[in-house]
């Protein structure tokens, strides 16, 4: 089994995080994994993106040419990276930011408003802690409770007060797929 995903979209979305958070989990599941960031000429506000493959086999490059999944969170990266989707592929859109559909029919498509259930649940930075339920809830390739536990490793000592708010988004998240 292998996936190959490219997560993009604006500096300061948390779009390098979510790419982090799939590969660790991944490599603590024990897969291959390549976690490859790409930065445009601003951090907050410019483009970013990053292309993370999960594989039960050896990688042998981690560059993506036709990606299994999209993750964008905004509405260039939708436009710049669905073509490139593979057939039966998945896209995962910030609908809160993009209003724009996806125009293929070859692949399955979801909408979550990222933004507008951060808001919901009082802070604005966990909407890409909504993505990544969004994406392990639709595709099953990662354990929900490696995730928990990754969230909870990142968030010890000082921003310790921080998990529940993050494994509540990751769950809201999950429930848009459901």
């Amino acid at each position: 089994m292998r996936k190959e995903i490219i997560i993009a979209g604006f500096g300061g979305q948390g779009v390098m995080s979510i790419g982090k958070n799939i590969a660790e989990a991944g490599v603590e599941e024990g897969l291959e994994m390549t976690w490859v960031p790409s930065y445009g000429p601003e951090m907050r506000g410019g483009t970013s993106n990053c292309s993370v493959i999960l594989s039960d086999s050896r990688i042998g490059t981690p560059l993506i040419e036709n990606p299994t999944d999209i993750i964008v969170m905004n509405r260039p990266s939708l436009a710049k990276f669905e073509p490139d989707v593979i057939s039966g592929g998945g896209v995962f859109v910030n609908s809160s930011v993009v209003a724009d559909k996806v125009t293929r029919d070859d692949v399955k498509a979801y909408y979550i408003p990222c933004d507008d259930i951060a808001r919901e649940l009082g802070n604005p930075k966990v909407g890409n802690m909504v993505m990544l339920g969004a994406y392990i809830g639709a595709s099953k390739f990662l354990k929900v409770e490696t995730v928990e536990a990754m969230i909870k490793v990142l968030f010890a000592g000082k921003k310790a007060d921080l998990i529940p708010l993050n494994i509540d988004a990751l769950h809201r998240g999950i429930d848009c797929v459901k």
